[in-house]
């Protein structure tokens, strides 16, 4: 028998994304948004409320970063989730994390978080806070690379937002094959 829950924003798996900018003067800000996803082959879509200090920033500069959260820096994402760029000026000091200039967009990438995309604006809906950046660049360091180059899961040990219990997961485990696995049935 299934349980009706309404209408509520429970997806599986629902990223943690770390979105990275600078304000005017070149000071880094992050914070933590769980709605969001590609949405073109070289397109991230977000919803991000314009109050916050980081979309300021991202429409003053038109670019941003895009880390993704992972298992080892849990307590840091959570508190740049928690913490207001409006209020705190050093909120990336107190996360314990340094940020190095994106040589693709106007954007800090975090030394801390392996993984990130880089971004331009696209454009911004002040109605539906829907935000479309286009992926200018990948990357990864080499610590959560495998031994062909290419980004392993298991290393970079990504989170997940689970909203019906408010808790983080990681993810990671290899259960198949993609456009491989389902030939069985063809």
């Amino acid at each position: 028998m299934r349980k009706n829950f309404g209408a509520k924003p429970y997806l599986y798996p629902q990223p943690v994304l770390i979105v990275g900018s600078y304000d005017a003067q070149g000071n880094p800000d992050a914070m933590n948004a769980a709605w969001g996803g590609i949405s073109d082959s070289a397109q991230i879509t977000m919803c991000l409320s314009e109050s916050h200090k980081t979309v300021k920033n991202i429409l003053e500069t038109g670019a941003f970063t895009v880390s993704m959260a992972t298992s080892d820096q849990v307590v840091a994402c959570d508190y740049v989730g928690m913490a207001s760029g409006n209020q705190v000026s050093d909120k990336l000091e107190k996360a314990g994390w340094h940020t190095t200039k994106s040589s693709f967009v106007n954007a800090p990438l975090i030394d801390e978080l392996p993984m990130a995309l880089e971004c331009r604006l696209v454009s911004y809906d002040e109605e539906t806070c829907c935000m479309i950046g286009e992926i200018v660049n990948v990357s990864a360091d080499g610590s959560v690379l495998d031994e062909k180059g290419n980004i392993d899961p298991a290393k970079l040990r990504p989170i997940t937002f689970d909203a019906v219990n408010s808790a983080y997961l990681v993810l990671g485990e290899k259960v198949g094959n993609a456009f491989s696995d389902g030939r069985q049935r063809m």
